[in-house]
């Protein structure tokens, strides 16, 4: 099954380690390094079989990629998955988080890592015991989660902006799905907008510690909304999903929103304005890159956050001009970059 994923694989390295000790499997997935040495966070999770995992991290190296592209920054793509039997505790998660910051090393900067799924930045700092590579420890640029949750915010002015005729939140309804580190904060910051929010998660307990409308997870699809974000799980949007939506425009900060490409022009078809995943989410990354290896101040790193909206304006009226969807409008502006990064070597 190993072998099928990576003859598939369009990216540049596939690095796969068997710990025995805690049946784990770690898989490093490298992209791209064409705009430089490949970022992307790790993903602590238990799959199907091994294999799901592999395909998981080569599928979310590819949204990196695109993600560093579209923000601008001078990284490539990838991404890291630990496939383990169960989530691991103690001691036990302790020397597995050992292991892995070795074998992130022995990489030589190659790939970066930071937090994803299951991993906080006290993890991170296990992992910087024994790797250098790491963004979002405690004492680096932190949990990534506000500047992703601010930066989508901004997405969400932009989208209505251009779906609704203003950027004003006052009054509109927003239904996020997903009450996690990113978006809870998300919520509030809606909130404070005098946004009329909606929150579904799988913890009710969860999503009402935010201060939003609970609705139930089975509801998410098919309540009226003006503004759908959904900041949980990907492969939302799909050909079953679509039909049933009844909001006027999506911009959340879940990675691989889309189940397939073909899912773009769905929604462009029914009318409902998508601001591309990569880009609406791409505010941790900023914060990470930026904070750490870019040394911008605060200031520096709200206004790259606020150029997250002036991107997605951008690529709507490319959309609009060219009769594309944005989704391909955005894929375009990530395809010239890593092009001409191309010509460019790193060091």
């Amino acid at each position: 099954m190993f072998e099928d994923l990576l003859r598939r694989w369009e990216g540049e390295e596939a690095v796969i380690h068997y710990e025995a000790e805690s049946d784990a499997w770690m898989f490093v997935c490298v992209h791209s390094t064409a705009l430089g040495p490949g970022g992307g966070g790790t993903r602590l999770r238990v799959y199907p079989t091994p294999a799901d995992g592999l395909a998981d991290a080569m599928r979310l190296s590819g949204a990196m990629t695109l993600k560093m592209a579209a923000a601008g920054l001078p990284r490539g793509g990838a991404k890291a998955v630990l496939a383990v039997p169960e989530l691991p505790t103690g001691h036990a998660r302790r020397r597995l988080l050992l292991r892995y910051g070795d074998l992130v090393e022995s990489l030589g900067g190659t790939y970066r890592t930071a937090g994803d799924m299951n991993i906080s930045p006290a993890d991170l700092d296990v992992v910087a015991e024994r790797c250098r590579w790491v963004y979002g420890t405690s004492a680096g640029g932190g949990n990534s989660a506000r500047g992703t949750a601010l930066g989508t915010l901004h997405a969400i002015r932009a989208t209505a902006e251009h779906a609704l005729g203003t950027s004003d939140l006052a009054g509109r309804t927003v239904l996020v799905q997903g009450a996690g580190a990113v978006g809870a904060d998300l919520v509030r910051l809606l909130l404070a907008d005098d946004a009329n929010v909606l929150v579904a998660d799988v913890d009710d307990s969860r999503a009402a510690t935010t201060g939003a409308t609970v609705i139930p997870v089975g509801d998410v699809i098919g309540t009226e909304c003006d503004v759908y974000s959904p900041c949980a799980v990907g492969g939302i949007l799909n050909v079953d999903t679509i039909p049933r939506l009844r909001c006027r425009a999506i911009a959340g900060c879940a990675n691989n929103q889309l189940a397939e490409p073909e899912d773009a022009d769905r929604l462009h078809a029914a009318g409902i304005l998508y601001a591309p995943d990569y880009v609406a989410n791409a505010g941790g990354v900023l914060q990470l890159v930026g904070l750490e290896d870019l040394d911008w101040s605060e200031e520096e790193l709200e206004q790259h956050l606020a150029e997250i909206g002036d991107t997605l304006r951008q690529l709507f009226r490319e959309s609009a001009d060219h009769g594309v969807t944005p989704d391909a409008a955005a894929a375009r502006l990530a395809a010239e970059r890593v092009a001409a990064g191309r010509a460019t070597a790193w060091s």
